[in-house]
């Protein structure tokens, strides 16, 4: 799934829509002490009251929120797992018999309970509904509503949330006039900040997938490696920040580490352009040619195909391996590149990097930046200065003095 599939999805979720039916909720509530199943619950979702609806409709959303490759994984099932849980969820999607599907959901939960000890009380609620994609018309003259065809998917969701400490109080009863101990004894389920999650099947311009799954971490960068691996039984992944780091060696391997900033400039500029030039719902990645092209077009000289691509056996061990553009260039609008020095701490965006020098003036080395106008610091506009430079070509001629 790419962005605008997850926000497509994520916008249907709301109570009494025809493109998004939720069929049932199912929770299962977890004991930390004993790290079993105290209580499991299924509640078809119209029966709930209007409030509770939205409640978990805003879970769902909570689940599906964050930048892909952050917070938000697309996972690849492992062929052949030992009872595996993609086989459990396409049961659990294809069945029209709740007993089944809760059942399914229920190993699934036995499956987390065999790797990890949680250290609070957690609920894991199973949704099961219907997701409706439109097919726009062909053309605007066509009289065929965008609502005539649509794709119909079935889809089961899992978000798992902690619970609270109930509230403990000092009330004041004025009837009696004294001051009385209030305490709450039920706990507080935390639905607006779920701890993880998944959504299956993942789906793509109109088209499941059953061989992926969607995964969310509750914080970004943080990932359940045992949750991904031994209760989804998907593929191990690279993370934006390992994909930067693998992009990183593979370029100090083949060009060095030191580099002007206007080449540096040059390479995320590349980059950029094989960003705008792939297709909006596509992935731009680059392999070992596109990273050779990127490179060479940058003004590094003397690169070669085979350099580069024996890098990427070397960082990966996998020349066949492709970065994905998005992770290993800044964010280029944004103030995303950090320059940090003794003096001082700067923030500049890809495309200004090319304004800042380092030089040596009078035999120190500075960081020298670009202007086109004169700096305003707080409001007060700040005057150039004399920093003693030498110019030798203002230089008196010994000779005469």
């Amino acid at each position: 799934m790419n962005k605008k599939d997850i926000a497509s999805f994520r916008r249907q979720l709301k109570p009494e829509n025809d493109l998004l039916k939720i069929n049932e909720v199912f929770n299962v509530y977890i004991m930390k002490e004993s790290s079993e199943i105290y209580h499991q619950e299924n509640t078809p979702f119209e029966m709930l009251e209007r409030e509770q609806q939205e409640l978990f409709m805003n879970n769902f959303k909570k689940v599906l929120a964050g930048q892909l490759d952050r917070k938000l994984f697309e996972l690849k099932f492992v062929h052949e797992a030992e009872n595996s849980t993609q086989l459990l969820l396409h049961q659990g999607v294809l069945t029209e018999h709740s007993e089944t599907w809760r059942n399914r959901m229920v190993q699934i939960v036995e499956k987390m309970l065999e790797v990890k000890q949680y250290d609070e009380d957690i609920i894991v609620t199973f949704t099961k509904g219907e997701y409706m994609k439109t097919v726009k018309p062909i053309s605007e003259e066509t009289e065929e509503s965008e609502r005539d065809k649509v794709y119909s998917h079935f889809f089961i969701m899992c978000t798992i949330n902690t619970t609270q400490d109930p509230r403990k109080e000092l009330a004041f009863d004025y009837v009696e006039k004294e001051f009385k101990y209030n305490i709450e004894v039920d706990p507080i389920i935390d639905l607006n900040a779920p701890i993880g999650g998944f959504l299956f099947p993942t789906f793509t311009d109109g088209v499941s997938d059953v061989n992926r799954v969607l995964y969310s971490t509750g914080k970004s960068k943080e990932l359940d490696f045992s949750f991904i691996e031994d209760v989804l039984n998907a593929e191990e992944i690279m993370t934006a920040e390992e994909d930067k780091i693998v992009f990183e060696e593979i370029v100090k391997d083949v060009a060095g580490e030191q580099f002007t900033t206007a080449t540096l400039a040059n390479v995320y500029d590349e980059i950029q352009q094989v960003i705008e030039e792939t297709d909006p719902d596509d992935t731009p990645k680059l392999d070992y040619r596109d990273m050779e092209a990127v490179l060479s077009s940058s003004g590094i000289k003397d690169v070669q195909p085979e350099a580069v691509e024996g890098a990427f056996k070397k960082v990966i061990n996998d020349e066949k391996f492709e970065l994905k553009a998005n992770n290993v260039v800044p964010n280029y609008n944004s103030k995303s590149i950090k320059i940090k020095t003794k003096a001082a701490d700067l923030k500049v965006s890809p495309s200004e990097l090319r304004y800042i020098r380092q030089m040596r003036l009078d035999g120190k080395l500075c960081l020298v930046i670009e202007l086109e106008e004169n700096t305003v610091i707080e409001g007060f506009e700040i005057i150039e200065e004399d920093l003693g430079v030498r110019d030798p070509e203002k230089e008196p001629d010994e000779s005469t003095v």
